[in-house]
């Protein structure tokens, strides 16, 4: 296993981040958690392509932020694919009237938490992984 975060991008209009400082922060999320750095993507693309990810693999004809795809062939390895609809995000940003790159990177760790093994099934999971996102995103230099 080894750390390496890629970034693609599905979509030509998007606004780029510093991404040495993700790295930095995704890795000591996972390690605090207790899982080892593996190999992750996070997919950046549009409303359309992550529906069409839903219905094929989840079966929800819905619109939706973020999907994960988890990838850790050994127990604690966190790898995977991430991919975010910037979409989504921008809207779901507007509605709470706060910044993009403050709700993407909040979608960013909430992936991660799913490769941890956190769900959001339920209410009291939904609370669990928004304390970790907002105690995690406190931690984002």
């Amino acid at each position: 296993m080894f750390n390496n975060i890629e970034y693609q991008y599905l979509i030509s209009s998007f606004d780029a981040f510093d991404t040495s400082v993700t790295d930095s922060w995704l890795t000591g999320v996972i390690k605090e958690e207790g899982g080892i750095p593996g190999q992750l993507s996070f997919i950046y693309c549009d409303d359309e392509y992550l529906l069409s990810l839903n219905r094929k693999f989840l079966q929800h004809d819905t619109l939706t932020d973020v999907i994960t795809f988890d990838y850790g062939e050994e127990m604690g390895d966190i790898s995977g694919d991430i991919f975010i609809s910037v979409e989504r995000v921008q809207d779901n940003a507007v509605d709470l009237g706060i910044l993009f790159h403050e709700e993407l990177f909040r979608v960013m760790v909430h992936g991660i938490l799913h490769l941890l093994g956190y769900t959001d099934h339920d209410q009291v999971g939904r609370e669990q992984m928004r304390e970790k996102e907002n105690y995690y995103l406190s931690l984002l230099p």
